[in-house]
């Protein structure tokens, strides 16, 4: 069995699942998840929904390459990366990032720096339904800016 889980679906994701599958192993002493989930707010505007569209062969590459990426850098085990396709309403979870390490540092930096670049570097593109109509999601400087210290 491998040790990254890479999935990219339409389907609501089971938290608990990825959780034990993370942390199955003896030798594991830290777990971290992230999740994600749509705002009923984003830059002022109240948003309904969310529509979340992806180039199949070159996400999963882009997410393969980051999580190679943080196993350089980092002391983990495993790594399950789940995102979200499709119309989401406000309060869906949208990702997952789970790290599991035999230490805590090692599990949050790699979990960090593993959202940290898929939010920049995978390819996702986001349209909003919002009080203010409908709109695609431009990169903000501060996600650019994020990936400066790492």
């Amino acid at each position: 069995m491998s040790d990254i889980q890479i999935t990219v679906q339409e389907q609501a994701f089971d938290q608990n699942a990825v959780y034990h599958w993370l942390s199955e192993q003896n030798s594991v002493g830290a777990t971290v998840i992230f999740v994600g989930k749509v705002r009923d707010l984003n830059l002022g505007n109240a948003v309904s929904s969310l529509y979340l569209e992806h180039y199949p062969a070159m996400t999963e590459k882009a997410l393969h390459e980051i999580v190679t990426q943080a196993q350089v850098r980092w002391d983990i085990q495993r790594v399950a990366v789940i995102h979200r396709i499709g119309l989401l309403q406000t309060g869906d979870e949208i990702v997952l990032v789970g790290v599991s390490s035999a230490h805590r540092r090692d599990a949050y930096q790699a979990n960090e720096f593993i959202m940290d670049f898929l939010k920049s570097k995978a390819p996702f593109w986001k349209k909003e339904q919002t009080d203010k109509g409908e709109h695609w999601i431009e990169s903000r400087d501060s996600d650019q800016e994020a990936l400066t210290r790492w």
